[in-house]
């Protein structure tokens, strides 16, 4: 294999491209947006073995330099406030905000020599045998070896790949961001991840001493991005004032959001498992095919690594089939249970009135999966793929 396609600019699309170049296959990323996501999208964390695998395509550093570290977390709820463990010897994550991560990773592989074209929306897929085309709206077209649908959770590669493939599953939240000129009394570098009365939120003190306020707000039907944003910011704010008025410091927080500074990051939604994650000379990487919720703190990572173990799957094995059987073989059960961990969550994060009154128990039950970050969180965390190691010996260990 000589050339790939990839389709989508996201997370997921440059650091395929770029593992592709240092695995020897010339990729191109075609992008159905005009131009970058400049200023669209909320904040992302980036997970210690997100960031090993991006030291892999030389773009850790990058990612390092525009995110902000978070060494400390601390889950509270009401009174209650415990500090969750970290894992020895590992970096803390980054928290950066998407356009932010979508520019940089943009940089890199613009300077690692991969191709973007923009404002290619792709409608159909002609996979011959021996290589496979793309169709986009304008017209165009392009051909190559491999086709790599790295186009998120809404993908059109995913239908065409199999047309009764499910589509994302809403998970009962509206995601919402501000920064909020007012200071919280937690150091720089902590995150509280709060269960307030109503509803979940967190927040983080800025390095210029504002806090950062996110919030999940339970809302029964989801919503497009524009359709979400086309709701006055005053009537978004008169919701979160009625859910976190009550809480502390959510309450003040809320308060005091300037309409302007109000960020809705839309409808949150997660992946089912999906039955085929190829076909032919085609094959899924990133949110299009494995995306759990945020709750989990390991979407982009996972999406990331994906990337790096689809390129050196297409490195190692001798054609498309065997090295995309071999890619979902060592991805498919990770990312499943990391992401049936974060569903869980996510029923405690929007509750309904049952799952309120058992609001104490269940959080005794987190504290104490909190409290065993070794067996919990470790082999999330510590997991890196060693490039320098052939595909077939980690399958022979799978």
């Amino acid at each position: 294999m000589r050339k790939a396609l990839v389709i989508g600019g996201g997370v997921a699309g440059p650091v395929a491209a770029l593992a592709l170049r240092r695995a020897g296959i010339d990729a191109t990323v075609y992008e159905a947006y005009p131009s970058t996501a400049d200023g669209i999208g909320g904040t992302l964390a980036i997970a210690p073995n997100g960031l090993a695998a991006l030291a892999v395509v030389g773009a850790r550093d990058a990612v390092v330099d525009s995110g902000l570290p978070i060494p400390r977390s601390v889950l509270s709820f009401g009174s209650k406030e415990v500090e969750l463990p970290r894992l020895s010897g590992l970096p803390p994550m980054r928290l950066v905000h998407r356009a932010d991560l979508y520019r940089t990773l943009y940089d890199v592989a613009v300077a690692g020599g991969v191709k973007f074209e923009h404002g290619k929306r792709l409608v159909a897929i002609d996979d011959a045998g021996d290589g496979v085309t793309a169709r986009f709206a304008d017209g165009g077209t392009a051909t190559a070896d491999v086709l790599i649908g790295a186009d998120g959770v809404h993908s059109t590669v995913r239908g065409l790949i199999d047309p009764d493939a499910p589509g994302p599953s809403y998970t009962g939240m509206l995601g919402f961001e501000s920064i909020v000129d007012r200071p919280v009394p937690t150091p720089t570098g902590t995150m509280c991840f709060t269960f307030g009365r109503r509803a979940y939120y967190l927040y983080w003190r800025r390095p210029d001493g504002r806090t950062q306020f996110g919030a999940n707000l339970p809302q029964d039907r989801p919503m497009s991005l524009a359709e979400a944003r086309a709701v006055p910011a005053a009537e978004w704010l008169r919701r979160l004032r009625a859910a976190y008025g009550d809480d502390d410091p959510g309450g003040d927080l809320v308060r005091h959001i300037d309409p302007a500074q109000l960020t809705v990051t839309g409808s949150l939604h997660i992946m089912p498992p999906v039955p085929r994650w190829h076909r032919g000379r085609v094959v899924l990487v990133g949110d299009a095919v494995h995306a759990p919720s945020n709750s989990s703190g390991q979407g982009a990572s996972l999406a990331i690594e994906s990337a790096v173990e689809l390129a050196r799957c297409l490195r190692d094995l001798p054609d498309a089939p065997s090295a995309f059987t071999a890619y979902e073989r060592l991805r498919r059960a990770r990312v499943e249970r990391i992401a049936a961990r974060a569903a869980k969550i996510n029923h405690v994060k929007a509750p309904g009135p049952v799952a309120r009154a058992m609001m104490p128990i269940l959080m005794r039950l987190m504290l104490k999966t909190a409290m065993r970050p070794e067996k919990t969180f470790g082999p999330d965390q510590r997991f890196s793929i060693d490039w320098s190691a052939r595909a077939e010996l980690a399958l022979a260990r799978a």
